[in-house]
């Protein structure tokens, strides 16, 4: 598979009915070396991923105290190379990725570079998100300079693909126009006053040129189909993909409805409930993400995204079980 934009585009569009998956992955934290995430990437090569997603996470503020006693406030970041990591991953296995281009922590000048940087590296698929508010705030705040919300972003890069600069001036010579997707909610977003005006705002981002969506982790598939009904009666005709995140430990059946603002079906709690160990927990959470993907390909929803910070033993025993059934090929090479 070849790293061309105009193929994920054809992927995600593709009425053969392949199966097909795609994974997340989260840069390395600072001074980590990247041997880890590589390991985690061999994992699931085997499965032919169709692309990979690379999330970002904003700088945020530490505090540390000085020798006169007094506190200072400095800002780090924890986990950089984001864009170094997407060109890594690219370059050694030759697999579509798509890295995370984000409002939190960032100005339009650190979106620009970033954007040129991403540029010259010949990687032509984004996904384009506000990205979460930093630890010590209670709503979200933008860097000064930077954007409020996601649709602020996708007009920045709407005008650097006109081969516009944030000051007006334009390129000499304008690259290959970068292609992106951004995150929807079938549960709605935690910010959202109610799904209407949620999808309202998706509507939006398609208006203004997104070509795909990735939701949010959900584990009651009826709540995503119901979502994408909605969607397609609001004019949202982009293709809509499914994120998954197997259940793997006894503390997520309160973890992460708090932390992903997603319900854990009754079902699914009433089994959870009856683990003893988390070594049970995580069973029960691949049969179940099994029995997940397997009805969402029965649904026509061909291409499935997997969530795999924690989880990528997991995903990768899903995998296996999806190949044993037929559904996926494995790459043999």
């Amino acid at each position: 598979m070849d790293n061309n934009i105009a193929n994920i585009n054809h992927l995600l569009n593709d009425e053969t009915g392949e199966k097909h998956f795609s994974f997340e992955v989260l840069p390395p934290l600072k001074g980590n070396g990247a041997a880890s995430l590589f390991r985690n990437i061999d994992k699931l090569k085997e499965f032919n991923p169709s692309f990979i997603n690379i999330t970002t996470h904003h700088s945020e503020f530490v505090y540390h105290e000085r020798e006169d006693g007094l506190i200072e406030r400095k800002r780090i970041r924890r986990r950089p190379g984001t864009v170094a990591i997407a060109a890594a991953i690219q370059q050694t296995y030759g697999i579509p990725v798509i890295p995370h281009v984000i409002c939190s922590g960032a100005t339009k000048e650190d979106i620009e570079y970033e954007l040129l940087d991403l540029q010259f590296l010949g990687i032509e698929n984004l996904m384009l998100l506000r990205g979460d508010k930093a630890q010590e705030d209670k709503i979200f705040k933008p860097s000064k300079g930077g954007h409020r919300h996601t649709t602020g972003l996708i007009k920045q890069v709407n005008l650097f693909n006109e081969g516009v600069f944030i000051d007006g001036s334009t390129m000499k010579h304008p690259g290959k126009p970068f292609v992106y997707g951004v995150a929807c909610y079938p549960e709605k977003h935690e910010e959202a006053p109610n799904l209407e005006q949620d999808l309202r705002y998706l509507k939006k981002k398609q208006d203004l040129g997104a070509t795909f969506a990735v939701t949010q982790l959900f584990y009651d598939n009826e709540k995503f189909y119901n979502f994408v009904d909605l969607a397609r009666k609001k004019g949202i005709t982009i293709p809509i993909i499914p994120g998954i995140k197997p259940f793997a430990k006894l503390s997520q059946l309160t973890v992460v409805p708090k932390t992903f603002h997603c319900d854990i079906p009754e079902e699914l709690a009433e089994l959870a409930l009856m683990c003893k160990s988390d070594e049970e927990a995580c069973l029960l959470g691949i049969d179940w993400a099994v029995k997940q993907v397997k009805d969402l390909y029965a649904h026509g929803f061909n291409n499935v995204h997997f969530y795999t910070v924690s989880a990528v033993n997991s995903v990768h025993e899903v995998m296996k079980r999806l190949v044993e059934t037929g559904l996926l090929q494995k790459n043999n090479k």
